[in-house]
């Protein structure tokens, strides 16, 4: 996300907070992003379904108490998902009668989601042409040939496009890290 992306997140956010019936404008913003997430841990569609109302469900409860970080607010709600994922494994461990225990919360999960939600901001921060190059090849595992044939660019142009955007978010996540 850009800055004023991330502005206009946090004024939703605080609209929000001040007026409950506002948060249906987050709701739509991230449910599809949230119910994925969900549906590709569950593999079940009613409980996916089930367990993305709660996290919906929990954010509008808690959030009141939602502090502003500067991350996008994707990544408090995927951490909720984490947990209400667990909370639904431990539950229907017990209902089964499962005589090992469910697992500990997924620390390690939560940590993954909090990455990516910083990962998603840094490349959403890079020039628009970059971007576009990142989110092609990456998240649509587009090969060079079928990003420039859409672009209307060469393939050397596109190669060079992803190097940069590479370089600029190691650098970025350097910064981040340390």
């Amino acid at each position: 996300m850009d800055s004023a992306e991330l502005v206009e997140e946090r004024s939703r956010i605080e609209a929000a907070q001040k007026d409950p019936a506002r948060f249906a404008d987050l709701y739509d913003a991230y449910f599809d992003r949230i119910y994925a997430f969900v549906a590709g841990r569950v593999r079940n569609r009613v409980e996916a379904q089930d367990i993305t109302s709660d996290v919906f469900h929990q954010a509008l409860a808690s959030l009141r108490k939602y502090e502003w970080r500067g991350l996008p607010f994707s990544a408090w709600l995927y951490r909720i998902a984490v947990n209400a994922m667990n909370d639904h494994h431990q539950r229907t461990s017990r209902e089964r009668g499962d005589a090992k225990t469910a697992p500990e919360p997924a620390t390690r999960e939560i940590e993954h989601v909090e990455e990516r939600a910083t990962l998603y901001r840094l490349v959403d921060s890079l020039p628009a042409d970059q971007r576009r190059v990142v989110v092609m090849r990456f998240a649509e595992e587009r090969s060079i040939a079928e990003v420039a044939k859409e672009l209307g660019r060469s393939e050397g142009a596109i190669k060079q496009l992803q190097w940069r955007a590479m370089q600029t978010l190691r650098a970025r996540v350097g910064q981040n890290h340390g």
